[in-house]
């Protein structure tokens, strides 16, 4: 069974969930039954936050108006278990434009992708946080990767906005990573975003990066926790468990299709009976070989829960 715990002070602090978002597979549109069970399951395994509509809840694929409605959604059926944060992204008045309705919708704070397609220069990426900045008093985390890389000194500018309240990284530059802590003097939250953030987890944590997202805890939450408790109380035996049998395969299968950052999250609720729906274009199904593939691993991360202490 999975053990709920307290959420830390810092919601930011610990093991970050990312719901995904369910779709009908009739007619493709939002399931919020569906979604409001999601969560109920993501809840149990005691996330310290969770991120409704951003990149596992295929943020991309989603109108203002559905954005609005899931956040809402979310706000209003977690009811204050855990803080919320929305995902908002694109050109920097779309991105405003989320952002606006995200607080309408009472969400606890905003993780900001990054724009769509243009790689502006550091300046230009400092202009766009600050204007999406200047539009709320919502708690904002810039997310680092694809055509959102900062310089160190761009980001100690940013962390000097009242605002931004933690820094996501997704590119997977350590060395760069490092520099932005030190740049920062160690006093802007870093998080580990990358994907099976996991595999990432002690590299980032040596660079002070000891929050991470888990794309695991949205469809295997006992898997995500009990890696999270190894994690926190300094098991490497129950890591390299984990690592071994559930979180290193994982990262193969992912490497094999584009879009299965997301896709296989999906897959993997519905070998297990729980069925979120299909993800919308351009993302695509899980191959049959590659689903079967996928529910052996579950099996075998599983069963490797019997061997670690908690």
């Amino acid at each position: 069974m999975v053990r709920p715990q307290q959420p830390p002070a810092n919601p930011l602090s610990g093991l970050l969930g990312f719901p995904v978002t369910p779709f009908r597979r009739d007619d493709g549109e939002l399931d919020l039954p569906r979604f409001e069970q999601h969560l109920a399951e993501m809840v149990k395994a005691g996330p310290s936050a969770l991120f409704v509509a951003c990149g596992t809840g295929e943020f991309a694929s989603l109108t203002v108006a559905e954005h609005s409605t899931l956040v809402r959604a979310a706000v209003t059926h977690l009811a204050g278990q855990v803080p919320v944060y929305a995902g908002a992204g694109g050109g920097t008045r779309l991105a405003v434009e989320y952002v606006r309705s995200a607080e309408r919708a009472g969400a606890d704070g905003v993780l900001i992708l990054p724009p769509y397609l243009q790689a502006g220069p550091p300046a230009g990426l400092v202009a766009h946080y600050r204007q999406i900045a200047a539009a709320t008093g919502l708690p904002l985390v810039p997310y680092q990767r694809s055509t959102a890389v900062f310089t160190p000194e761009a980001v100690a500018e940013l962390a000097g906005l009242e605002q931004v309240v933690a820094f996501k990284d997704g590119y997977g530059d350590v060395e760069l990573l490092q520099r932005i802590h030190t740049a920062t003097g160690g006093e802007l939250a870093l998080l580990n975003g990358m994907p099976t953030a996991e595999v990432f987890a002690a590299a980032y944590a040596a660079v002070g990066a000891r929050a991470y997202s888990s794309a695991t805890l949205a469809f295997a939450p006992a898997i995500a926790r009990a890696f999270h408790d190894a994690f926190l109380r300094g098991d490497d035996a129950a890591q390299q468990t984990l690592l071994r049998e559930f979180y290193v395969p994982l990262t193969r299968l992912r490497h094999t299709t584009n879009g299965y950052a997301v896709a296989l999250v999906k897959a993997g609720l519905a070998v297990q009976g729980r069925s979120a729906g299909p993800v919308r274009p351009p993302l695509a199904e899980v191959t049959p070989e590659h689903r079967t593939e996928l529910a052996a691993l579950i099996d075998r991360g599983h069963a490797a829960l019997d061997g670690i202490g908690g």
